[in-house]
Parts: structure tokens; sequence; C-alpha cells
């Protein structure tokens, strides 16, 4: 007869117990919460990348527009409610229903193929602010009935105040911007002040082609 083993075969199995389980359960819970914060904040970093983004592009958007308007600013005179007005430049708090200031002029170089549409190549145009927005006004022709409405784009949100200054003098030695009122000759160069929600003050100056 064979040996018999003196050390009898153990024919439990090892498990987990509860205890561990719900420690792995936690450290599972934890890792996933980790990582959908860490997921949602990648998210919303990206999104306030692209709303940077598209504000910056619609400022530098804005900026060309105005440029174009002032470098082409011309002394064309224009019929008010029916009269032919002297000004050239109509600037002023709450001009043009601003909430802010405004300011109105004739600017050329609107685009006329072929003189294609009944119209001429200037244009009347207004800037204002309204509702925290800066808007541009504009018309298809320069004199207009009385009581025309004139149509309305807007250029930038979040926009607290403008206002324009003009050089109207100007020598190497010295030079001073005044803030801007209705003239009847044009200003050598205007300044536009934008107070904006997200970029605080800005400032830009454009020469005026004369």
């Amino acid at each position: 007869m064979g040996r018999l083993n003196k050390h009898p075969i153990n024919t439990k199995q090892s498990g987990f117990t509860l205890i561990e389980i719900l420690v792995a359960m936690a450290i599972f819970a934890l890792i996933a919460v980790g990582s959908v914060a860490m997921l949602t904040a990648v998210s919303a970093k990206n999104d306030l990348s692209d709303q940077r983004m598209q504000s910056l592009q619609a400022m530098q958007r804005a900026m060309l527009i105005i440029e174009r308007d002032f470098l082409q600013m011309v002394p064309r005179k224009t019929r008010l409610e029916g009269e032919v007005s002297d000004t050239l430049v109509f600037a002023g708090r709450f001009a043009f229903e601003s909430e802010s200031d405004g300011l109105g002029f004739v600017r050329s170089g609107w685009h006329n193929p072929q003189l294609t549409l009944r119209r001429s190549t200037l244009q009347s145009v207004a800037y204002r602010t309204q509702n925290k927005e800066l808007q541009r006004l504009y018309s298809t022709y320069v004199d207009n009935a009385i009581g025309f409405e004139p149509k309305v784009r807007v250029l930038l949100e979040g926009v607290e105040s403008v206002s324009f200054e003009f050089l109207e003098k100007f020598d190497k030695k010295s030079f001073e911007w005044e803030e801007a009122k209705s003239v009847d000759e044009l200003p050598i160069a205007v300044a536009i002040i934008i107070k904006s929600e997200v970029y605080g003050e800005i400032r830009r100056e454009f020469k005026v082609r004369r």
C-alpha cells in the first residue's frame, strides 16, 4: 500500500473579499470621474479658445471695414429732411440714435462694375452703438427720401460704448486730437475708441484721403 499524504489537499479556491471588491469599484469610479472631469475641462478650454478666435476675427473684420470707410471719406454734401446741408461729417453724442457717440459721412469706392446697378459709387454710412452692438448704417443712395430707414449691419457685439476724435490740424512739432463734432471740412484723420467687454478699450487711428 502506498503512503498516505500527510498534508491534505485544500480544495477551496481563493477569491476577492467583499471589501476588496468595494475598494476596486471605488478606485474605478474615481478614475472615471477624473477622466470625465479632464475631458470636460479640455472641451471647455477648446470652446473658450474658439470663442476668443471668433471674437478676434470679428474685431479684425470690423476694423477693416472701418478703415476702408474712413480712407474713402469724400467731401460730399447730403440732403437731410429734403434740405441740402453744408455739413460734410456728422458727429456727436447720441447722433444717429446712438447710445454713445455717432458718426456719419459719405464715402466713395462702392463697387459698381460698369455702372450696371442703378446707383453711384458713393455711399452714405454711419456708425453707432445700440444694444451693446457696434452698428454700421448705410443706404443705397446718398440723398434719400424723407423718412427713409437705413440698412443696419452689426460689426461687433459686446460693445459698451464708442467715441470718435478728429485730427484737424497737424504739423511736425505738434498736433492735437479733439472730440469729434459735425464739421464742414474733412478732418485729416479720425480716431475710433471702442470699449469692449472682451478686450477693454481699443483705439485705432485712420488717415483720411483729402
